[in-house]
């Protein structure tokens, strides 16, 4: 199948899906495959949960993140979000799929168009007293990857992942898993005078062993010790391992708060020396509570270490937090409010001369829209958001608004 059918493909079962009731989902535990009534669709032996998002059809005033005196551009752009879950049945194990796409396009500036996808694909097999599942991953994508590089650059990734658990007692669980992954950057992008494919392309090597609690039908608690090698193929002064060792909550999508959060230490260690390495806190949190049904609470948080396209300053250790709050006014129509924030601390190797050593850069972002609910789950949306990058760096600092309408369905 041909990239552009691949597509048309998705969207269509997107488009087919918003003719379709929701249907409720009930409780799921881990590896465990869904029921039928959880499926939006079923065409012939799969399982379809199709869901379609349209985003910034709008204005974005800075399509290049340049700094205010850089004179910044802007241009129309619309972004089309198909995904797609599956499910098939064989015998008594489940293949397990997920098809993603992001379709962007600019009216202007069609070096900045691309068609994402993201195909990732399991075979889990739920046994007795033992369930197991093998798989991959494949990326390929043209788009910024975080909040330091500025570039939208080419990056494909590809994983193979196993993951095999064992029921010990009638709530507890113990566990591996294990994941290799190939992270390449395009040979041609450069941004600010580094080429991304030889500062950042690596390989990532993941173990650990996973002990499982199941506290209520559903919630789980969990404790993961992890240790991961990072190699970088062009640049092995970048090279480090780490260990992390972690405890989280994992709640059901029925529960009252849904999501989960995780704490964790990570010792962060490069291979070279004259770089120092890192101790500390790491988090992921993605949680979402409904108040007297009419008020809608979310948060993200993250805190890890993230590599820089600098080799003088390699690392930089991100802490961000985002939140929203979405209110039904009247009627099908609802308010929503979103803030956001991020720092990112970087570590500058030893012996070498940068603009700012050390440094700490700020982002932030906020925003207000107004929805209408169509049905159970599709919404209409004007959005305006503001962006915004602190940097004692000269020519990082930026700020940019973008404003336009959005369509989700199926979230």
């Amino acid at each position: 199948m041909t990239s552009s059918k691949r597509i048309a493909f998705i969207v269509i079962l997107g488009a087919l899906a918003a003719l379709l009731p929701a249907t409720s989902a009930r409780a799921q535990v881990v590896a465990e495959p869904p029921e039928e009534s959880q499926m939006r669709m079923k065409l012939g032996p799969f399982y379809l949960n199709p869901t379609l998002t349209l985003t910034n059809a709008g204005v974005d005033t800075n399509v290049f993140n340049d700094a205010d005196n850089a004179h910044p551009q802007s241009d129309f752009t619309v972004t089309i979000s198909p995904k797609t879950d599956i499910w098939m049945r064989l015998a008594r194990t489940w293949v397990q799929g997920v098809i993603s796409e992001d379709l962007v396009w600019y009216k202007k500036f069609a070096n900045q168009r691309s068609a994402n996808n993201d195909w990732k694909v399991n075979w889990v097999v739920p046994l007795t007293r033992i369930a197991f599942s093998v798989g991959g991953d494949r990326l390929s994508a043209k788009e910024r990857p975080g909040f330091e590089i500025d570039l939208r650059t080419q990056r494909s990734e590809t994983a193979y992942n196993g993951v095999v658990e064992v029921r010990a007692l009638s709530k507890t669980f113990f566990g591996a898993r294990a994941e290799h992954r190939d992270i390449t950057f395009d040979q041609t992008d450069v941004f600010l005078g580094a080429n991304l494919n030889t500062e950042l392309t690596r390989t990532t090597t993941t173990g650990a062993v996973t002990i499982r609690n199941r506290l209520t039908p559903l919630t789980n608690l969990t404790i993961d010790i992890a240790r991961a090698q990072d190699r970088f193929v062009f640049n092995p002064l970048r090279d480090s391992d780490s260990t992390q060792v972690s405890v989280g909550l994992k709640f059901d999508r029925l529960a009252l708060i849904k999501g989960g959060l995780q704490f964790g230490i990570r010792h962060f260690v490069p291979i070279t020396s004259g770089l120092p390495g890192f101790t500390g806190m790491t988090m992921a949190t993605d949680l979402t509570y409904v108040l007297f049904g009419s008020t809608r609470l979310a948060m993200q948080a993250a805190r890890d270490v993230q590599y820089s396209y600098d080799v003088n300053q390699p690392y930089y250790v991100q802490t961000s937090v985002t939140g929203s709050v979405a209110q039904q006014i009247f009627g099908p129509f609802d308010v929503q409010g979103r803030i956001g924030a991020a720092r990112l601390a970087y570590t500058t190797r030893e012996g070498t001369v940068v603009q700012v050593a050390d440094r700490v850069d700020h982002t932030t972002t906020y925003g207000v829209g107004l929805g209408y609910h169509m049905g159970q789950d599709l919404r209409l949306a004007f959005n305006i958001d503001q962006n915004k990058r602190d940097s004692a760096v000269d020519g990082r600092t930026y700020h940019g608004l973008r404003y336009g309408t959005a369509v989700t369905y199926g979230f």
